[in-house]
């Protein structure tokens, strides 16, 4: 049985666009479960030299583009994209970057809405620099 993925809303939903599902029901297919990522490099020094984050991009929109990238890597590792993604928490240093985040959020998602929850942190652990980390659920055929 190949995957089945239904995007739901309450029954007294009200009609507004959202760029999120309330809720998500899967049967079928595999679940993957995607580590957080940030505009750094995904393979890196442990402990980490700070060396090696000096190309990332310092504002919000060039680090949520880095990361999206780098879950991207991930998703074709596994022959997904973007439209397998359920599920993504979203860790902000600034929730003010929110839109500009959201802005590039729908360039790599487009129709797409996983479920989402966007969280401020005071910072992340790869690099003080860093500004989002995005972790990720996909499911794919079996």
């Amino acid at each position: 049985m190949g995957k089945k993925v239904e995007h739901l809303h309450w029954p007294d939903a009200p009609k507004l666009w959202m760029p999120y599902a309330p809720v998500i029901k899967v049967t079928g297919g595999s679940l993957v479960f995607l580590a957080g990522v940030t505009a750094a490099p995904v393979y890196h020094y442990h402990p980490h030299r700070p060396e090696e984050f000096d190309a990332m991009p310092l504002d919000m929109e060039g680090q949520a583009r880095a990361a999206l990238e780098n879950l991207k890597k991930s998703l074709e590792a596994v022959d997904a994209d973007f439209g397998d993604v359920v599920s993504a928490n979203r860790f902000l240093t600034d929730m003010e970057d929110q839109d500009s985040l959201n802005k590039v959020w729908a360039e790599y998602f487009g129709d797409n809405k996983p479920t989402t929850t966007t969280v401020q942190v005071i910072q992340l652990a790869t690099d003080p620099r860093c500004l989002i980390e995005v972790n990720a659920l996909a499911v794919v055929d079996s």
